[in-house]
């Protein structure tokens, strides 16, 4: 009973040290890099704590679609190029379940306090950056819903498995139902993190026409529009449909709330 308890306090310490550092370090275009405290310790603490919560915990290899869902998706999950605006912190102990899901807890209105608390030397920039982050949005949600969708048959093959192989133990059986409840909080908190996402882009194109309008506000609602059927998809919950969002390329136009703005000609192109 002593062994139990010393590894329970054992564990707990750890994760009171790794809080100080868990924000995941990034690497290349944004995307995590690997170690052994954020791919190995923390995973490890965070299944013994889940497991103490009497959550459903599998220990089922991953697989190469589940590891490449997960790769995909943490972008959406945090910001790191916004100092924190989408609680990078708190992001990691929710992922490896040191914590308990956090995200729903937060409003729109931090990506917009992080914008214009930071200082620019022209206010037209701030419409060139959430152009910036939702562009590169829109050039991963694709290859996102794809993933996601190559899990869901995963999930989908492994139930047809178990119901045609006879002699499987139920503790596999229990296993597998506790990846398939594991893989769809994941891809819960994905379908959050992109209405999360939406909502503050389209809370912070508002307020900046409010505070510092420009034309350049016109291509930021434009990439908004084109973010709006992928969010729509989301909340199907529809990642397997394949072919065109229902976004149809042409013309802008410009909700009514833009019309009475003063026209400035200058544009900021968006890298």
């Amino acid at each position: 009973m002593i062994r139990p308890i010393g590894r329970f306090f054992g564990l707990v310490l750890l994760a009171g040290v790794v809080a100080a550092c868990a924000s995941r370090p990034v690497g290349d275009f944004g995307r995590a890099q690997p170690g052994v405290l954020h791919d190995r310790m923390m995973p490890a603490t965070g299944n013994f704590m889940a497991t103490q919560r009497r959550e459903p915990v599998s220990n089922l290899n991953q697989t190469d679609q589940e590891r490449e869902m997960h790769d995909r998706t943490w972008r959406f999950l945090v910001a790191a190029h916004s100092r924190d605006w989408m609680f990078d912190t708190a992001v990691e102990m929710q992922r490896t379940r040191i914590g308990r899901a956090q995200d729903h807890r937060y409003g729109p209105e931090r990506y917009y306090n992080w914008l214009r608390t930071t200082q620019y030397q022209s206010s037209r920039t701030r419409y060139s950056t959430v152009g910036r982050h939702i562009l590169a949005d829109l050039d991963t949600v694709e290859g996102t819903f794809r993933a996601i969708c190559a899990v869901e048959e995963v999930d989908r093959q492994r139930r047809v498995a178990l119901a045609e192989l006879p002699g499987i133990e139920q503790s596999v059986a229990a296993n597998v139902e506790a990846r398939r409840i594991e893989n769809q909080w994941h891809i819960d908190w994905f379908v959050r993190a992109l209405n999360y996402r939406y909502s503050s882009y389209a809370y912070a194109l508002d307020h900046l026409l409010v505070e510092t309008p420009h034309e350049q506000s016109m291509a930021v609602d434009e990439s908004l529009r084109r973010l709006r059927p992928w969010v729509d998809r989301a909340n199907r919950r529809d990642f397997c449909t394949t072919g065109s969002t229902g976004y149809r390329g042409g013309t802008v136009t410009i909700p009514s709330r833009y019309q009475t703005m003063l026209i400035d000609n200058e544009v900021v192109e968006q890298k």
